[in-house]
């Protein structure tokens, strides 16, 4: 258990540094190439910001992840950085040239199916196909959660710090490694990226982070386990560390639906 915590202390550790040591050459390449958010009237900003954020906290994931994350099954931990990626890099398109909902949509689906083919989805009930229908509907859910919450300087990164320390530590408890280092590495990220994140802001992290972390934290939802409880007690877990994004989701849906606009 001792060794288990120290890994997971130098994986967050790892993941902070380096996030502090990318975002400032990301934030050069989104200059250069154009990732940019340009104010509006719907936004807070009153000058042009960088907006690929998300490329520095994937690469200090990543980073911590090869250099220290071991012992978990490799199935699962490739489902879901596969799945990670892919909706990143259709969030960083977004970033670049808005591509508009529906793909993005179609994108964090697959990604869903990519986790689900790797063994990581919901097992509650008795036929499959709800199982499958609760996990994509979970996934997608908590993907956008993230991404819808990320408007305002450091509120996605901050809630995504809280949410991952509070995995990190039922998954220590729990004896649960590919959750706890994995929660690990993404705290440390968005530690990392909050050093240029608060308030004012230098750069935004994008939908190419706000969709991998939201990603990822749902996987770590289904992942978290609690072998001695009954399975409600193993899904309110998650539910509540993933309250607020949740409520403010289902807030914002039931707002639009009541104007009439399209959630």
């Amino acid at each position: 258990m001792a060794h288990a915590e120290g890994i997971y202390v130098l994986i967050a550790i790892t993941a902070l540094i380096g996030v502090v040591l990318a975002t400032p050459v990301v934030r050069r390449v989104a200059w250069r190439f154009g990732f940019i958010d340009q104010p509006s009237f719907r936004k807070v900003h009153a000058t042009p910001m960088p907006r690929l954020g998300g490329l520095a906290i994937y690469a200090g994931f990543i980073v911590a992840l090869l250099v220290l994350g071991t012992r978990f099954r490799f199935n699962e931990a490739v489902g879901i950085l596969l799945g990670a990626t892919l909706v990143s890099v259709v969030g960083g398109i977004d970033d670049h040239s808005p591509i508009g909902p529906a793909p993005k949509l179609l994108a964090q689906a697959l990604a869903a199916g990519i986790l689900i083919f790797s063994g990581v989805q919901v097992a509650v009930f008795d036929q499959q196909w709800l199982n499958v229908v609760v996990t994509v509907i979970w996934v997608v859910g908590i993907t956008n959660a993230l991404n819808f919450l990320d408007n305002m300087d450091g509120l996605s990164a901050g809630i995504a710090a809280v949410a991952s320390a509070f995995f990190l530590l039922l998954a220590a408890l729990n004896n649960q490694y590919l959750v706890g280092v994995m929660s690990a590495a993404l705290l440390g990220a968005c530690i990392g990226f909050l050093w240029y994140n608060f308030n004012p802001a230098s750069i935004f992290m994008g939908d190419s982070g706000s969709l991998f972390i939201g990603f990822i934290l749902a996987a770590l939802g289904i992942k978290l386990r609690f072998p001695d409880n009954t399975d409600i007690v193993t899904w309110m877990a998650p539910v509540l560390v993933l309250g607020l994004p949740i409520l403010d989701t289902t807030l914002v849906t039931v707002s639009r639906l009541r104007r009439g606009v399209n959630p």
